[in-house]
């Protein structure tokens, strides 16, 4: 017959057990929450006003940055398709070695924007928070729009031509200026891809940006968003 002792210890092993089960399982799940409730990429990403129907937040967020830092809605939305698809949480694949060895990723490219460890620390610092996420489309955007506004500055790019900005967003102003994207083709595709792109979502957007403007219940013409 189990002494008390015995069935006690048992009992409290038992329950340390499911306790620690429970935390790693809880552990999983906040590492892959946000990624499991991220919103879905739009299902029409060649129309801005189909993106921006399926997430209207978007737009705001959007309209945040271009107020704040100049760069247009539609050129903002074209980077992004451009770089991620509108995917929070890709990241560029990893090297397999022999087919299964998983090797290192090659850049540290995350979320909406694509941006890098050492240009996110520098926006975080100058211009965003600490708190602020590549895996969110307010952050991203305002990302964008501050990385654009520093090319123009240091790279002398207008703010209407998203063709160049891109090179400098990927390039650098350094690279930039040293012309370093003319010798690289699918960046030069990617600008000219872009543009396109940039023209295309602004038509789009003037013919139906006033849904966004004043869908909310306190946005009542003539105060709606202009």
């Amino acid at each position: 017959m189990p002494r008390p002792v015995d069935s006690f210890h048992a009992a409290s092993r038992s329950w340390w057990i499911t306790l620690r089960a429970w935390w790693l399982v809880s552990a999983v799940l906040l590492l892959s929450g946000c990624a499991t409730f991220a919103p879905n990429p739009p299902q029409d990403q060649g129309n801005i006003c189909e993106i921006f129907r399926e997430q209207p937040t978007w737009y705001d967020y959007a309209r945040d940055s271009e107020d704040k830092w100049g760069t247009s809605i539609a050129t903002q939305m074209a980077f992004i398709q451009q770089e991620s698809s509108f995917k929070s949480h890709v990241r560029p694949d990893r090297k397999y070695y022999l087919g299964f060895i998983p090797g290192p990723r090659p850049s540290s490219a995350k979320g909406y924007a694509q941006a890098q460890d050492p240009v996110w620390g520098e926006y975080r610092e100058q211009a965003g928070s600490l708190f602020a996420r590549r895996t969110s489309m307010k952050h991203a955007t305002d990302f964008i729009g501050w990385y654009n506004r520093r090319s123009q500055q240091q790279a002398g790019i207008s703010l209407s031509n998203p063709e160049h900005l891109y090179y400098a967003y990927h390039e650098g102003a350094g690279g930039y200026r040293r012309g370093t994207y003319r010798s690289k083709p699918h960046v030069l595709r990617a600008g000219q891809q872009i543009a396109a792109r940039t023209h295309r979502y602004q038509a789009q957007l003037n013919a139906c940006e006033a849904e966004f403007q004043c869908r909310r219940f306190y946005q009542v013409w003539p105060f709606c968003r202009r």
